[in-house]
């Protein structure tokens, strides 16, 4: 059997990419809107059905739906706008500015967002030709071509979700500091000032990782939203979140961490200094080993959590974290002395076990499980008040055309 080129593998695993989703979808959208204005229209060109379509489709269903809506919105407000002109005063340079400011003024109460301009545009192009109504016509009708054909584009090729790329992400992030923690901690028995001080700007720049996974996150929350392939696309939500929330904490506290050992690496009178003697430096690495498992541990159980291995994942973070505490416990009868032999860094010692301290409480596993479990709590509340108060506010209205008086 002849082997697969590098080049087709490489494109489908690539498939799912949100740049190469967009490129095709919008493609399809736009040339399928073009054969439906085709033959559902008078225009001989009507390029306004594509173009709408390619400013409709989205990466994500829910982002696809609420453009195609808000452009629909956008276009008819604005036609309705200049066809009132045309009727009262006609094109003026007045005119022309009062439209534009009464079609932005609109756009915001419309609240159709990144469309706004789009209101002011289709009033101009409808209140600058000689046969208003043809064109206003004619404008809105390639509109709704395009936005339907975008929407509609759903049912058949519907768009992926993005749940596998956060995880993938989250779980690279969690390696990240993984990676950050066992560099700490095989250099414990030669720690220095130079060294302490690149750890401290290596935690500083998960800051951006986290920025990044936060986008494929939302992304991927957004992908859930009215896809009727996922069921239990809000689990897998607030799974992915309130990973994505610990370890935010855990790189401020692993920055603070950082910050710590840079200055244990230096005496009172600014010169560079041995953080630790072998007999704590030793303990110390194992210490910070354990902590590295707990935060590799920790993001293969997000990523497990929405696929099929959670308990295995979660018993080897429990474990981890047995063991870090452990750990800790002898570290910390070692600080202990270190401080009576050094009493002018108890300070920087005591934040150093504090800081431990709040990474195990982070990554604990009956911790996490207390949170998911009330944010499901929450989250099921919030949907039983909105359904309540949509009851409520439907019984009101059908009082109201029973008794209209």
């Amino acid at each position: 059997m002849p082997a697969v080129p590098e080049s087709v593998i490489h494109v489908a695993r690539r498939h799912n990419e949100p740049v190469v989703v967009q490129t095709l979808r919008s493609t399809v959208a736009a040339v399928l809107a073009y054969v439906a204005a085709l033959h559902l229209t008078t225009d001989r060109a009507p390029l306004l059905a594509p173009l709408t379509a390619l400013l409709v489709v989205q990466v994500t269903l829910y982002a696809t739906l609420t453009n195609g809506l808000r452009r629909m919105v956008a276009v008819i407000a604005g036609v309705l706008i200049a066809a009132g002109f045309s009727e009262l005063v006609g094109l003026s340079w007045w005119s022309l500015g009062l439209l534009i400011l009464a079609s932005l003024v609109l756009g915001h109460l419309l609240r159709v967002d990144e469309y706004v301009p789009e209101v002011a545009i289709s009033g101009m192009l409808v209140l600058g030709v000689t046969h208003v109504t043809e064109t206003a016509r004619g404008r809105v009708g390639e509109t709704v071509i395009g936005a339907v054909v975008g929407m509609l584009l759903n049912l058949f090729l519907a768009p992926p979700v993005f749940v596998q790329p956060a995880s993938e992400a989250i779980e690279a992030l969690a390696g990240r500091m993984r990676d950050l923690l066992l560099d700490i901690g095989g250099r414990t028995h030669r720690m220095t000032r130079p060294e302490t001080v690149g750890w401290l700007h290596e935690a500083r720049r998960l800051d951006q990782d986290i920025v990044r996974v936060d986008v494929e996150l939302s992304r991927a929350e957004e992908s859930l939203r009215l896809n009727p392939r996922v069921r239990q696309g809000e689990l897998a939500r607030l799974v992915l979140r309130s990973g994505l929330d610990t370890l935010e904490i855990c790189a401020v506290v692993l920055r603070t961490l950082c910050r710590s050992l840079a200055d244990l690496a230096v005496d009172r009178e600014g010169r560079q200094d041995r953080v630790y003697p072998d007999e704590v430096a030793a303990p110390l690495c194992d210490l910070l080993e354990q902590l590295a498992t707990a935060v590799d541990g920790f993001g293969r159980l997000i990523t497990a959590q929405v696929s099929a291995s959670a308990e295995q994942a979660e018993e080897e973070l429990a474990q981890a974290l047995l063991d870090g505490r452990a750990a800790r416990e002898r570290i910390s009868r070692l600080l202990v002395a270190e401080m009576e032999r050094r009493p002018d860094r108890w300070q920087l010692q005591g934040a150093l076990l504090a800081n431990i301290d709040r990474l195990l409480d982070e990554l604990d596993v009956e911790r996490r499980s207390q949170m998911l479990a009330e944010a499901l709590d929450r989250h099921h509340r919030e949907r039983r008040e909105r359904q309540a108060s949509r009851a409520l506010l439907d019984r009101v209205r059908g009082g109201r055309r029973q008794h209209p008086g």
